[in-house]
């Protein structure tokens, strides 16, 4: 299975568990009294068109090369990612309100079905597990809008586990606690904006070429020098675009040879490189003349 195909199947993953979540939630809170748990529907729905969203940027980031885009169209990856930001934010804001209201609620509010503690329990259990296996497809894939996907899980068990407590608090203690569970989706709401802002900082980091990669400098560094003909690496730069790395090498060769053999040791170089290390995928190899004796 390609990366693509990996990063695709666990988009498509999210999207039937979050429908059918939302589902559950908007149900079990509506006849469980419990606006902590429509509040979980909400972001959950907010979730289904995040997925989407993904679905469509990892498709478009695949295409290839063209006039227009030399570099391919992984720069997608990022824009997407600060879509999904949005709608945490926007499901955020939402639940920030409407708890809000609720809470300044003159009218007695019901206390919330003790089943409801269940429902949320096992919703715990089950985005924590989502969270891990498209968090684990994230990292194998190197997508940073499969990563912020993942923390929607995440953002959706935090939101879960306020819930839980909420409710708790509000069967425990009964009369004058019936907000409690407004109040635990208050705080959800200020948690899923700290995660939005996790998601949002290494995307724009991505967009602006920022200097984050430093691992993968270090290795095309080590697996340059295994290159018979190559002296040294001198500046390195790395941007990522989707999936991939773009590369930029300055490498040195012996000053005294051809410009042909200095040009076969370049391609050789990039050759090496595109095999050992399997995410880079344009790589640019300046050759800089250097004196053995010297390095």
């Amino acid at each position: 299975m390609s990366k693509t195909e990996s990063a695709v199947s666990a988009t498509y993953f999210s999207i039937i568990g979050n429908t059918v979540l939302a589902i559950a939630k908007a149900l079990a809170g509506i006849f469980g009294n419990s606006y902590a748990l429509i509040a979980d529907a909400i972001e959950s729905t907010a979730d289904i068109f995040a997925s989407l969203l993904v679905l469509f940027g990892l498709k478009y980031a695949e295409r290839p090369a063209d006039d227009n885009h030399p570099y391919g169209h992984g720069k997608i990856e990022p824009l997407i990612t600060f879509m999904v930001v949005a709608f945490l934010v926007t499901s955020a804001t939402v639940i920030a309100y409407e708890s809000v209201q609720n809470i300044l609620l003159i009218t007695p509010q019901k206390t919330p079905k003790p089943w409801t503690l269940a429902v949320l329990a096992a919703i715990i259990i089950w985005k924590e597990i989502s969270f891990r296996i498209v968090l684990k497809r994230s990292k194998e894939t190197n997508s940073s809008s499969l990563k912020a996907d993942a923390w929607h899980h995440r953002s959706d068990a935090i939101t879960s586990v306020m819930a839980f407590i909420g409710i708790s608090i509000a069967l425990i203690f009964g009369a004058g606690f019936e907000t409690a569970d407004d109040w635990a989706a208050l705080f959800a709401s200020g948690i899923i904006l700290y995660n939005a802002y996790l998601i949002f900082r290494p995307a724009l980091g991505e967009i602006m070429d920022e200097n984050r990669y430093d691992d993968v400098i270090e290795l095309v560094r080590e697996k340059a020098l295994e290159v018979p003909g190559v002296l040294d690496t001198e500046k390195a730069f790395i941007r990522k675009a989707g999936m991939s790395y773009h590369l930029d090498l300055h490498a040195i060769v012996d000053g005294c040879i051809s410009v042909t053999e200095g040009h076969e040791i370049a391609h050789r170089l990039q050759d090496y490189l595109k095999e050992e290390i399997p995410n880079l995928n344009f790589i640019l190899i300046h050759v800089e003349p250097g004196n053995p004796s010297e390095i």
